[in-house]
């Protein structure tokens, strides 16, 4: 099976890395099954005609469980099979911890850890049938103890674990789970962040080579874990974070 008749979904795929590893799917041949809330394709960019040609656009909600289910049902239709999913949709939020309401803690992990279990599920039949993967979008955050962060914290650690357990349930029916936890990548969420001086002088002195990441690089090795037949690489979490978590 070429990657030219494989089929990859991606949520959240508008926009910032989403939007991103879509096009980097699409250049390595990949046809590409985009999930939004308003189901339009890329905001963000501009798509070129051989993108367009192998990807399709569907409108999703990861927080409702009925609409992850009915848009995977609708990219299998389309595509004839799912081999990859990319469970990119996620939000991000803070707040003094003494005073973050409940309410927006249960929604930050609706969004980013819940949904990653509830798509995993509603694509696990479709997986199974083509051994497929899953690479579910973590963060370097899910290691570390950041003030201001324990929602996005715990819901990236959830990432990870929900990968864990579902690699180890899922092996024996040939469905692999990865998790790629990126570190600072600019991207036009965090522009407002970047802009400020004392942040931007805070996260170049913690990331070694100085620099920021970049969504390509997110992009690359997502559509690289996709491409390569890596099937004994289960259950991991791969960091992209220049080295920042390690940094002391």
């Amino acid at each position: 099976m070429t990657a030219e008749q494989r089929v990859a979904v991606v949520t959240g795929a508008s926009r910032g890395i989403g939007s991103t590893v879509a096009a980097a799917l699409a250049a390595r041949g990949f046809r590409v099954a985009c999930l939004s809330r308003k189901g339009l394709g890329p905001e963000d960019r501009d798509r070129p005609a051989d993108e367009a040609a192998l990807s399709a656009d569907f409108a999703c909600d990861v927080t409702d469980d009925a609409a992850i289910a009915s848009a995977l049902k609708a990219a299998h239709g389309r595509f004839g099979r799912i081999d990859v999913l990319v469970n990119n949709a996620g939000v991000h939020d803070e707040g003094k911890s003494a005073e973050f309401t409940t309410a927006a803690f249960e929604a930050l992990m609706r969004t980013n850890a819940t949904s990653v279990f509830v798509a995993s599920r509603e694509a696990y039949p479709y997986l199974a049938e083509t051994r497929g993967l899953i690479v579910n979008m973590g963060s370097y955050y899910d290691k570390l103890g950041v003030r201001f962060h324990v929602a996005y914290c715990a819901s990236k650690a959830a990432v990870a674990a929900i990968g864990r357990c579902l690699a180890v349930e899922w092996a024996k029916a040939g469905v692999r789970v990865v998790t790629v936890a990126p570190g600072f990548i600019g991207t036009d969420l965090n522009q407002s962040h970047m802009a400020n001086a004392r942040f931007r002088d805070f996260i170049t002195r913690r990331i070694p080579s100085g620099e920021i990441g970049r969504p390509e690089e997110v992009g690359a090795l997502v559509a690289m874990l996709a491409a390569e037949n890596l099937q004994f690489l289960n259950g991991e979490t791969i960091y992209l974070d220049g080295g920042q978590g390690m940094n002391h």
